[in-house]
């Protein structure tokens, strides 16, 4: 196959590495990255410094800094193209594909931040929008991009309505040491990737507070239950929230180090600022800009999300820490289920 990776982030590269790796299916894989200083480095290294250091770049990988334009004019001849952006870039992107006869699938998680009151949209709701001929879908599961740079044994679901797109991230991916189901609940799919990432800044926040293994057990499970909600209202299958996307990447990115919004909670625990939190991370924290939005969509749809709502008070600087767990645990007595 010809994959293209548009982005040279940690995500993008991992899986352009992995792509690249795959001897018997001889993928031919070129890795687009912005900042030609970037380009220059790993071109001379070998390596990714900024975003993935330690993980050689296979000799047959090809990192591109041409101009996205003329890239984008060889997707006539292009398998799959795999987009790597943080959340907010990616409706640009889509309006440029617009046409492409190539499979499109996105890496990215979370919800676009809402213009005026029009609420924030998942990707396939901003692909609908801007290049709704695209055969396209997402690539999310349980994955820290340092561990499938790695080699170490991974699980991802390819989400689409279209099955041909399901089929080429498949022969994309699929290997020794990643294993790739296919699903076509792309609702739920995308619900569980934007939602974990809010649940996850909660759960740094229990740890860092020190307030027991109980704690976080009840609060994961609990958001487990306020993903589901949500996801069922904007129409998935419940099923998919007990699977990779659902279940298994809420506990990956609540509880592993590796977490960039669990360690934002964790930083927040300690009493640093929202803002020194981002700049200790280095890199993007897709929970901090999507859990308002995440919130907001779910008061559109009337579905309580009483984490998630703690979230966006302790973002926002209207709780503290302490404030924030008190306002849990002083939640009236309910019955438990979604």
């Amino acid at each position: 196959m010809k994959i293209i990776v548009i982005g040279g982030g940690a995500w993008g590269t991992a899986l352009a590495v992995n792509a690249s790796r795959s001897v018997q299916a001889q993928h031919a894989v070129t890795l687009w990255v912005r900042d030609a200083a970037q380009l220059h480095a790993m071109q001379q290294a070998r390596e990714n410094l900024r975003y993935l250091p330690g993980v050689v770049l296979p000799s047959g990988l090809q990192i591109s800094n041409q101009a996205l334009t003329e890239l984008l004019a060889t997707l006539q001849s292009t398998d799959l193209v795999i987009l790597a952006p943080p959340m907010a870039g990616l409706r640009g992107l889509l309006a440029q594909l617009r046409g492409s006869s190539a499979a499109v699938a996105w890496l990215c998680k979370g919800f676009e931040v809402g213009i005026g009151f029009a609420p924030g949209l998942m990707g396939h709701e901003i692909q609908t929008q801007v290049a709704p001929g695209l055969r396209a879908g997402v690539l999310s599961g349980p994955s820290f991009a340092q561990e499938v740079a790695l080699g170490k044994p991974t699980a991802l679901v390819a989400a689409s309505a279209d099955a041909s797109v399901r089929d080429a991230l498949v022969s994309a991916f699929h290997s020794s040491t990643l294993r790739v189901y296919a699903n076509d609940d792309v609702v739920g799919v995308e619900a569980g990737g934007a939602v974990k990432n809010v649940l996850a800044i909660a759960t740094g926040l229990c740890d860092g507070l020190q307030l027991g293994l109980n704690a976080r057990a009840a609060l994961v499970t609990r958001g487990l239950a306020e993903m589901t909600r949500l996801g069922l209202a904007l129409g998935a299958k419940a099923e998919t929230f007990m699977g990779l996307s659902g279940l298994g990447d809420l506990v990956l990115t609540a509880t592993g180090d590796l977490s960039r919004n669990r360690r934002v909670g964790q930083a927040l625990a300690q009493g640093q600022s929202l803002q020194q939190a981002i700049q200790s991370l280095g890199h993007v924290a897709e929970g901090v800009y999507s859990a308002r939005t995440v919130v907001q969509r779910a008061a559109t749809l009337g579905i309580d999300m009483p984490i998630a709502q703690c979230v966006v008070d302790l973002l926002d600087g209207r709780l503290q820490p302490a404030q924030a767990v008190a306002t849990l645990m002083g939640r009236g007595p309910t019955a438990e289920g979604v």
